[in-house]
């Protein structure tokens, strides 16, 4: 698959053939859907916690007499039905990660970057590289390229002042390819690779 090649200024810069084993698959939304889930699994907290009628601070004395009020039986005013009571099976401080195999989430990479070729919603530029860290520099180039939300791929070390102007920019988000994952590239509308995030891909997927 042949792809143009672009410069941040818009200038054609030649073409790359881009990997069918890794951009040109036939995108599968049930892989898709258990990467994504994984992720946003691991990115829980966990944190969420409700008092139980153990940890209620309330007397624990039995209301009233057993027998003879005419009323239901009751003990602690801690249980769940009082206002006050501890919560009935709430939820407690936990993890909610899942496990998946290295194998499927390889897989879900290789078809989230296909899903974004198929849909043409793939550019690559030259370099990631800015003189300034001027924002509203950045900000013209990409509305040259037509981007106005989109995931940024570039090498392994990003450029400091491409990543300062980008920061600022609302839907556009900068990555170094080793961080690159499924649920960033799916969230965005386009996907913006490096001619150095290509090859480091190639390079991972061989």
């Amino acid at each position: 698959m042949d792809v143009k090649i672009t410069t941040l200024a818009g200038k054609d810069a030649g073409k790359v053939k881009l990997s069918d084993e890794i951009f040109g698959l036939d995108p599968r939304d049930d892989i898709l859907a258990r990467v994504v889930r994984w992720q946003l699994a691991k990115k829980h907290q966990g944190t969420h916690k409700a008092k139980g009628r153990a940890e209620i601070a309330r007397t624990g004395a039995k209301m009233y007499k057993q027998k003879g009020t005419g009323r239901a039986r009751h003990h602690s005013a801690r249980a769940p039905q009082f206002r006050g009571g501890g919560k009935a099976h709430g939820p407690v401080v936990r993890s909610h990660e899942h496990d998946l195999p290295k194998k499927i989430r390889a897989l879900g990479l290789k078809h989230a970057l296909s899903a974004k070729a198929k849909a043409s919603n793939i550019i690559v530029v030259d370099e990631l590289i800015l003189k300034d860290a001027k924002t509203k520099v950045l900000v013209e180039n990409l509305t040259t390229l037509g981007l106005t939300n989109a995931l940024v791929i570039g090498g392994a070390e990003l450029d400091q002042n491409f990543k300062r102007a980008a920061g600022n920019i609302p839907n556009i988000d900068v990555l170094p390819v080793q961080g690159i994952n499924v649920y960033d590239i799916m969230r965005r509308g386009t996907l913006v690779l490096s001619k150095a995030a290509i090859e480091a891909l190639e390079e991972r997927f061989k």
